[in-house]
């Protein structure tokens, strides 16, 4: 998410790093750089004006020039109004006591409308709220099938009426029969275009006049740059819109549409899609995005996606064993499969705070690379070819039992070692961050444990056929140059 406009910031931070005086001249050269990303990012221009004079006239105060680390300091400034330009953000949705509460949805074809809508149900059964969908959108007749669909995975009702051609009238009846039924929110799909026209305007009017929505959100892909903005002022200017939704976040967007709605329009972003199974939309918070803007972190965000894969009782479970070290092989099998579903790990790799950029970038790249999806696989083949004895205590695992797991996995049995001694590790590592103690230690613990993932021969080796063969320490030392090299060949590239 938003990778060049990550990478174009911080360079321009590190043009005022290890500067022995910041004047006011060098300090303006940095801002100019900061003006620049913002540029390349395709956020509007009357967004980029105010926010760099708001910048500007706090960067040059004296506070900060005469500070030891000013260009902390800039960084803390821009941290500071990203978060004003992007909130405040109310993303609850209020539900009426004793009756249903409407939640109208609209946007151009190509949005992602119809398939948000079924993102925002699966949101909402998460948070124990019971839901109707409504295919509301006639002029497409696919979407209609597509919600159903979309309904019939998630466990959500659908409503919609055959041979039916007035939207107004289905919104009306299914709003009836979910209040009837006791449905706590109600879903309207509309009817998109593939462009603004006033014929999808007054129908859309007629639908907010007529069955007086609690909401109306806007659906708008977050690739479209600018158009985005534009669609998102032209709705709010004929529905007023509630809230805005961003979708497609997970691919080449810029962010642009992101940095530039809520200035322009004056509609707040409440919810982000970043990617597309159905648990890929969340919540929007303004001190998180702009944290992963900067390359800070998302704390808030990180524990949204760690809640999604365990419950409380899970975490707790969890953490007792890491304290205690008492961790199985089965354990750490479940949680990597957890985590293996396509770009969550490198998602929540981009949230963890206190990651050196250096490293963050690295972990992305691996983590994001077919062959990690593949040593998961592997792994997960080698536990799951042990016994349940060689799960709860490695320890037993002599040669013999080494070439039997190797055998049922179709590996090699020196990836069976490594695959114990890299468990051994990270357990060892993650019970000191657990436990009590000293927070330096535990965050050594942590840097070691990434340095660790990063180092190829930490990890699973490529299997070399039926050979076996082990790589020596001189075989081991050449892969970890090579890796290095084409790491810090990726940062120059990513510089110019």
């Amino acid at each position: 998410m938003f990778d060049s406009l990550q990478t174009s910031l911080r360079s321009a931070f590190k043009t005022l790093t290890g500067k022995g005086r910041l004047t006011e001249s060098n300090m303006r050269d940095g801002l100019k750089l900061v003006e620049q990303s913002l540029l390349e990012a395709d956020v509007s221009i009357s967004v980029i004006r105010d926010f760099m004079d708001s910048v500007t006239q706090k960067a040059l105060g004296e506070k900060v020039l005469l500070s030891l680390k000013p260009h902390e300091q800039l960084v803390g400034i821009v941290n500071q109004e990203l978060i004003n330009l992007l909130g405040p953000v109310d993303h609850s949705i209020p539900l009426r006591q004793g009756a249903t509460t409407v939640i109208m949805m609209c946007g151009l074809q190509g949005s992602g409308k119809t398939t948000t809508c079924g993102k925002l149900a699966k949101l909402l059964l998460q948070e124990k709220i019971k839901p109707m969908l409504v295919a509301a959108d006639l002029q497409r007749p696919a979407a209609i099938q597509q919600l159903r669909v979309l309904g019939d995975s998630l466990g959500v009702p659908v409503y919609w009426e055959e041979g039916q051609q007035d939207p107004v009238k289905v919104c009306r009846d299914a709003v009836a029969k979910a209040t009837a039924e006791g449905y706590q929110i109600v879903i309207l799909d509309t009817a998109g275009r593939l462009a603004i026209d006033e014929d999808l305007m007054q129908q859309l009017r007629d639908i907010d006049s007529q069955v007086q929505p609690q909401q109306v959100l806007l659906v708008v892909d977050g690739m479209t740059g600018q158009d985005a903005v534009n669609s998102a002022a032209a709705f709010h200017e004929a529905l007023e819109l509630d809230g805005v939704i961003l979708t497609k976040l997970d691919g080449d967007a810029r962010g642009g549409a992101l940095l530039s709605v809520k200035h322009v329009t004056g509609v707040p972003i409440k919810f982000i899609g970043t990617g597309e199974n159905m648990e890929a939309l969340e919540p929007f918070h303004p001190e998180g995005m702009a944290g992963r803007i900067l390359g800070l972190g998302d704390i808030v965000g990180l524990a949204r996606e760690a809640q999604l894969l365990m419950d409380q009782d899970e975490q707790e479970k969890l953490r007792q064993q890491m304290e205690k070290g008492q961790m199985t092989l089965e354990d750490f099998r479940n949680h990597i499969q957890k985590i293996a579903k396509p770009g969550l790990l490198q998602k929540m790799i981009m949230m963890m705070p206190g990651v050196p950029a250096e490293l963050r970038d690295g972990l992305k790249q691996m983590t994001g690379s077919p062959e990690a999806a593949k040593a998961i696989k592997r792994q997960v083949g080698l536990i799951d070819s042990m016994t349940p004895e060689e799960r709860r205590n490695p320890k037993i695992i002599d040669s013999p039992r080494r070439q039997r797991i190797a055998r049922g996995a179709g590996a090699a049995s020196n990836e069976v070692s490594e695959l114990v001694k890299q468990f051994e590790s990270m357990k060892g590592m993650m019970s000191m961050m657990a436990g009590g103690g000293d927070m330096a230690d535990k965050q050594a613990a942590l840097r070691e444990m990434q340095q660790q993932m990063l180092d190829p021969s930490a990890r699973m080796p490529k299997s070399k056929g039926t050979t076996g063969k082990r790589l020596s320490p001189k075989e081991r030392e050449k892969l970890k140059k090579e890796r290095e090299r084409k790491l810090k060949q990726k940062r120059k590239e990513g510089r110019g």
